[in-house]
C-alpha cells in the first residue's frame, strides 16, 4: 500500500481528495493537514510515502512545507504539488523545492492516482497542460537558439526521449518499449548526462526543440 498524506487548507477539497485517492486498491490515506506547518508535523509523525501538497495555505505555504519535509529526513516522502493556479513561476519553484510533480486540482481521479504511483516509484509527474506552458515559455524566450544535437544518443535513447517529451512516465515507457523500469531509468539517466539536462523537464524541452515531438 502507498501511504498518502493529504494537505489542503479547504476542508471540502481535502476530504474530497482523500476520498478519491483512498478508493484506489493500493493507496491508503494515513492523515490530513490544513496548513504547511501541520503538514511538516504530520509527515514526521506518520512517515507517508507520498504527500499531496496544496501551494497556497496559511501559517506555512506549500513550497516552504515541501522544502522542510524533504530536509527533515534522509528518506523523505515524495511530494506532489496540487493547485488551481498554474503560474509558471510556481511550477519552477515547486520543482526547485524538490517536488516530484505538479498537477492541477481538476485532473481526473485516475490521473491523480497514477501520479501518486509514479511519484512513489521515483518518477516525475507533470500535468500535460503545465508541461506545454513551460515548453512554450522556454521556446519563446530562447528566441530560436540552436537545438542540442542528438548524434550522441543511441536509437533506443531517442525512443525514450520521444516518450519522455510526450509526457510518459517511466512505467508507461517501459510498457511501450517492452523494457524493465530499471532499464528505462538507466536510459533516462544517460539522456540527462549526454544532453547536459538538469531534470526531466529539460528533456521534454529538448524533445520539442529537436522536433521529436511537436
Amino acid at each position: 500500500m502507498i501511504r498518502v498524506l493529504v494537505v489542503d487548507d479547504q476542508e471540502l477539497v481535502r476530504r474530497g481528495l482523500a476520498t478519491m485517492v483512498a478508493a484506489a486498491p493500493d493507496v491508503e490515506v494515513v492523515g490530513e493537514a490544513a496548513d504547511g506547518r501541520a503538514a511538516a508535523t504530520e509527515a514526521a509523525r506518520l512517515r507517508p510515502d507520498v504527500v499531496l501538497m496544496d501551494i497556497r495555505m496559511p501559517v506555512l505555504d506549500g513550497l516552504s512545507a515541501t522544502r522542510e519535509i524533504l530536509a527533515a529526513s534522509p528518506d523523505p516522502p515524495r511530494v506532489l504539488v496540487l493547485t488551481t493556479f498554474d503560474a509558471d513561476e510556481q511550477v519552477l519553484d515547486a520543482l526547485h523545492s524538490g517536488a516530484s510533480g505538479f498537477l492541477l486540482k481538476d485532473v481526473p481521479t485516475s490521473t491523480l492516482v497514477d501520479a501518486i504511483r509514479a511519484a512513489h516509484a521515483g518518477d516525475m509527474a507533470l500535468s500535460p497542460t503545465i508541461t506545454r506552458r513551460l515548453v512554450q515559455r522556454h521556446l519563446t524566450t530562447s528566441r530560436g537558439s540552436d537545438a542540442p544535437s542528438l548524434d550522441a544518443l543511441t536509437a533506443r535513447e531517442v525512443d525514450v526521449l520521444r516518450l519522455v517529451a510526450e509526457g510518459a512516465t517511466n512505467t508507461e515507457i517501459a510498457g511501450t518499449l517492452h523494457l524493465s523500469e530499471s532499464t528505462v531509468k538507466t536510459h533516462v539517466g544517460a539522456l540527462l548526462a549526454k544532453l547536459g539536462a538538469r531534470d526531466r523537464v529539460r528533456l521534454v524541452i529538448v524533445g520539442y526543440e529537436t522536433g521529436l515531438v511537436s
